[in-house]
C-alpha cells in the first residue's frame, strides 16, 4: 500500500534538504527523484512508498562538499601520481581480463546457437538455460568494459 505524502515548499520558505525532508517522511532507503518530476522525491516507508516535493534541494545536496578539517593528512603530489598510475595499470589489466573474459565468453555463446551438449539433446529445457546463463555472461562482461573504459576516461 502506497502513502501519498505532497508536501509542497514555497521558496521563502527556510532551506530544507533532502535528506531532512526524507527523515521527515520516515524513509528507510535514500529518495531518488521521479522521473519526468522536477523536485519530486519518493522513498521507501516501513508502510509504502512517500512521495514528497522539496524546494531548493537536489539530490547531491545529502553529499555536498564539506571543507577538509584543519590539520587532515595530506598527500604529496609525488606519491599521488604513484598511486594514480597504479590505479590506471589495475584498471588496465583487468580491462584487459574482461576483454579475454568476453571473447570467451561469446565463442560458447556462439552467436545464440551454440551446440546442445550431450544431455541437453533430450531437454530442451537445459539447453535453454544454458543458453540464458552464456547471454548474461556475455552482457555481464560488456557491462564490466564499459564500467572499466568510463573508469580509465575518467582519470585521464
Amino acid at each position: 500500500m502506497a502513502c501519498l505524502c505532497a508536501c509542497m515548499w514555497s521558496p521563502t520558505a527556510s532551506a530544507v534538504s533532502l535528506a531532512d525532508k526524507a527523515r521527515e517522511n520516515g524513509c528507510s532507503k535514500k529518495p531518488v527523484q521521479v522521473a519526468g518530476a522536477i523536485e519530486t522525491y519518493k522513498c521507501e516507508t516501513a508502510s509504502g512508498t512517500a512521495y514528497f516535493n522539496v524546494s531548493g534541494a537536489a539530490p547531491s545536496s545529502a553529499s555536498a562538499r564539506v571543507p577538509t578539517p584543519t590539520g587532515f593528512p595530506k598527500v604529496d603530489a609525488g606519491t599521488q601520481k604513484g598511486r594514480d598510475i597504479l590505479r590506471n595499470k589495475v584498471l588496465t589489466d583487468e580491462l584487459a581480463t574482461e576483454e579475454k573474459l568476453l571473447a570467451e565468453a561469446r565463442a560458447a555463446y556462439g552467436d545464440g546457437t551454440p551446440p546442445p551438449l550431450p544431455d541437453e539433446k533430450a531437454n530442451a529445457q537445459k539447453y535453454a538455460d544454458r543458453l540464458a546463463r552464456l547471454r548474461q555472461t556475455v552482457a555481464l562482461h560488456e557491462k564490466n568494459i564499459e564500467a572499466l573504459k568510463r573508469e580509465l576516461a575518467a582519470s585521464k
